[in-house]
């Protein structure tokens, strides 16, 4: 097997390490899961696994793992500069809860992981709030990301 026929999987395993991510930070917030419990839940009963008899697609587990614990590592600093991006008079604690889970993975891979393009993970993330609302709101991540981006990775 060649390296080009190796990307489709690993874009999926990483797109579903997103996905997984969100529901895991989202999981943190309601519960207030421990992170090492957090990761070990979802490694050994989510990622890959099979629930309600469908077969979920395996992630990313260093994916999946570098946003968990990137998100919690650097909340208050995602927070501060989701905060700067949105419009005057909103603030995260007034979005759904899933949402702000988005935005701040989003926004973790967009500071913090120069190593993949900004747009890519616009895109994902776009996708994942697909996931859980409506275009519109999947507009607003696009939004909110976006300009993050542009402040974060200035050349």
């Amino acid at each position: 097997m060649n390296a080009r026929s190796q990307l489709p999987k690993k874009g999926i395993a990483r797109s579903a390490a997103r996905l997984a991510a969100v529901q895991a930070l989202y999981q943190h917030q309601m519960e207030g899961t421990p992170e090492p419990q957090l990761l070990d839940e979802f490694h050994r009963h989510r990622l890959g696994a099979e629930i309600e008899d469908m077969q979920m697609v395996d992630a990313d587990r260093i994916h999946f793992d570098d946003v968990v614990k990137g998100v919690l590592a650097r909340i208050t600093e995602i927070d501060a500069l989701l905060s700067e991006k949105l419009a005057e008079g909103w603030r995260l604690e007034r979005l759904d809860k899933t949402m702000v889970q988005v935005l701040r993975a989003g926004a973790y891979e967009v500071i913090a992981r120069e190593d993949i393009p900004a747009a890519a993970i616009i895109t994902e993330y776009v996708d994942v709030a697909h996931a859980f609302f409506e275009e519109r709101e999947a507009k607003f991540v696009n939004g909110v990301l976006d300009a993050l981006a542009k402040s974060a990775r200035k050349a």
